[in-house]
């Protein structure tokens, strides 16, 4: 089970949540998942309710505050996959995907999304899809130079972390702007995703006391990202 630290009350994920990552991803099928339930119960979701309940607190100070609940599709997204119109028929995702949300929504609002799979470890933020009142508003700043600073800022903190913009979804400028080619592809998009191209391996301080200090660093270098779109 999770350790037990001596500032968070969280010290680490066990190592048998990437044994159990591993296992899944080598079997993934509901047999083997019905006959290690307690495994999963054990080394996947109780230490995924501990991590998130430590980063509550450091999310909640911050401007727009993240909601990090320790919950199944709250924070924690399931592990179960809808594969009703996938080719793909495996039944889990074999990762602990974690969830802090900018908004109400868990599932399509601003997030920080944390991602930890049997050898990788990823992260971004953003939303693929702005409202269309706050895409207009989005689109008005960075119309103006000092908004295309302050977005310029954020995408910097972003790059501390290893995460850049996504490529832009629209092939021309939107109708009523007017933009210059060296930054068209700011407003040539309908939402803002900020992530690495690449995962990480697995780092050791996943697995120590560190963990949430670690974490807690990468959300406050990607949270600009979503200030900036929060207006």
């Amino acid at each position: 089970m999770a350790h037990v630290g001596t500032d968070t009350g969280f010290a680490g994920l066990p190592r048998g949540t990437q044994a159990f990552l591993r296992d899944l991803e080598a079997r993934n099928d509901r047999g083997w998942f019905e006959a290690n339930r307690a495994r999963y119960e054990t080394d996947w979701l109780a230490p995924a309710r501990a991590l998130i309940a430590a980063l509550a607190t450091p999310c909640a100070v911050l401007e727009p505050p993240l909601r990090a609940e320790p919950k199944i599709n709250g924070s924690i997204r399931r592990l179960q996959r809808d594969v009703r119109f996938s080719p793909d028929k495996r039944p889990f995702n074999a990762r602990l995907h974690l969830v802090l949300a900018a908004g109400a929504s868990f599932s399509r609002g601003m997030a920080v999304h944390l991602s930890i799979g049997p050898e990788s470890f990823d992260y971004g933020a953003g939303v693929w899809e702005l409202p269309p009142d706050a895409l207009e508003a989005f689109r008005r700043r960075l119309a103006e130079p000092a908004g295309r600073a302050a977005f310029e800022e954020t995408l910097a903190a972003a790059a501390e972390v290893g995460c850049t913009l996504a490529p832009p979804k629209l092939k021309r400028v939107p109708k009523g702007f007017a933009a210059a080619p060296e930054w068209d592809h700011l407003i040539r998009r309908k939402g803002v995703v900020v992530r690495r191209a690449e995962p990480l391996p697995p780092p050791d301080w996943l697995f120590e006391p560190a963990c949430v200090a670690e974490m807690t660093h990468i959300v406050g270098r990607l949270h600009p990202v979503l200030r900036f779109l929060a207006g």
